[in-house]
């Protein structure tokens, strides 16, 4: 286990071979990686904290955990609500800050906040000469010609070691309430979700799951009382709509797919979602989120292989993007787990690559096709 920065780059400019990168061991997604694990779950500690400024610093390894207690601490959140894997992988560990943005890993309020990547200010990391880059907010040096903040996020440890994350945070809200709608199917719930999200009312989540439309409204007491007055009136004609307080850890984590013996996440236009889920085989359990255009679907039994090369080529004429997050690992390492790029953007990506890791030597093969 690494515990500097320092340690990282010695490392990583002394390798001899591939290395795979690890923090909280919590996200086993992607081909598998052969190679010397390199662990900087060592990397821990909230360095800065300005809730005035609305600004944390932490060093890679810290557990989000760790970090969601100070903010709470300040009455602040990070906004961006990041997923836990842990229940559909079926993994241990602490879900890691640098994880996080590495992975891009953003929950239900994306549709109304945004990413993780679009809250993430600066960051630090060893690409893989062993050098140290810095780029964004709260660092001194910059790299002309690259967002490296927002190429970091989703780059899955491919182009560089994550060492520290600045990250902008915001005020936690005085009240929740969740809208439910039951008895709808996907093509429904999009419509009821769609014309909700295109109203005034600020919905911050809505998600389709067991049946059930939820859209959660939040902020001040007086203004969410309101805004869920409206949308009552609003979406009248789909029927009953019931208010509660929903836990959306359900939807944020995909709570109803854990145990599946496979599960694919896919992002498409809010309109394809009841077409993905049409094209799934029969007794695939799904749910949707963002207003349909995340769906999280998750199948035992069955050939999962020929599964997942149906879903890609039918998720690729709808324009979107279909990963297998969890699968036995024989297939992970025979088909293309993550979306297969376009012939111009899968060159652009291996020149990217190879500027930031030119001997191949960072999590090889996670990522490819």
């Amino acid at each position: 286990m690494l515990r500097t920065e320092e340690a990282v780059a010695q490392a990583v400019a002394g390798a001899k071979g591939p290395l795979v990168i690890r923090g909280g061991g919590t996200r086993t997604v992607g081909r598998p990686v052969l190679g010397e694990v390199l662990d900087v779950s060592g990397l821990s500690g909230v360095t800065l904290y300005e809730p005035g400024a609305l600004t944390l610093v932490a060093q890679a390894g810290t557990p989000v955990a760790e970090i969601e207690a100070a903010l709470a601490a300040e009455n602040q959140r990070l906004a961006f609500e990041p997923y836990d894997l842990t229940g559909v992988l079926g993994t241990a560990g602490a879900s890691t800050i640098g994880g996080v943005i590495a992975t891009n890993a953003s929950g239900p309020r994306r549709i109304m906040a945004g990413a993780a990547r679009d809250f993430a200010l600066g960051v630090r990391f060893v690409d893989g000469t062993g050098q140290v880059i810095k780029n964004g907010g709260r660092v001194m040096k910059n790299v002309t010609g690259y967002d490296l903040v927002k190429l970091m996020s989703g780059s899955w440890g491919t182009l560089g070691v994550l060492t520290e994350v600045s990250l902008k945070v915001l005020p936690s809200v005085e009240a929740e309430t969740t809208l439910v709608i039951d008895g709808l199917d996907a093509a429904q719930a999009v419509q009821a979700m769609s014309r909700a999200l295109g109203s005034p009312f600020e919905v911050s989540g809505a998600a389709w799951v067991g049946g059930q439309v939820w859209l959660r409204l939040e902020g001040f007491e007086g203004s969410v009382a309101y805004r869920a007055s409206q949308l009552k009136t609003l979406l009248a004609a789909f029927g009953d709509i019931a208010e509660t307080q929903a836990d959306w850890r359900t939807v944020r984590d995909a709570v109803p797919l854990h145990g599946a013996d496979a599960v694919w996440r896919i992002s498409v236009k809010p309109s394809d979602g009841p077409a993905v889920i049409e094209a799934l085989p029969e007794g695939a359990d799904t749910l949707m989120d963002w207003g349909g255009g995340l769906v999280w679907a998750g199948l035992s039994g069955g050939d999962i292989a020929a599964t997942h090369a149906r879903v890609q080529a039918a998720v690729a004429g709808m324009g979107g993007h279909a990963t297998l997050i969890k699968g036995p690992e024989p297939v992970r390492a025979a088909v293309p787990v993550f979306q297969p790029e376009a012939p111009g953007v899968a060159a652009l990506t291996a020149s990217l690559r190879h500027r930031f890791d030119p001997n191949g030597i960072l999590n090889p093969g996670l990522m490819a096709a």
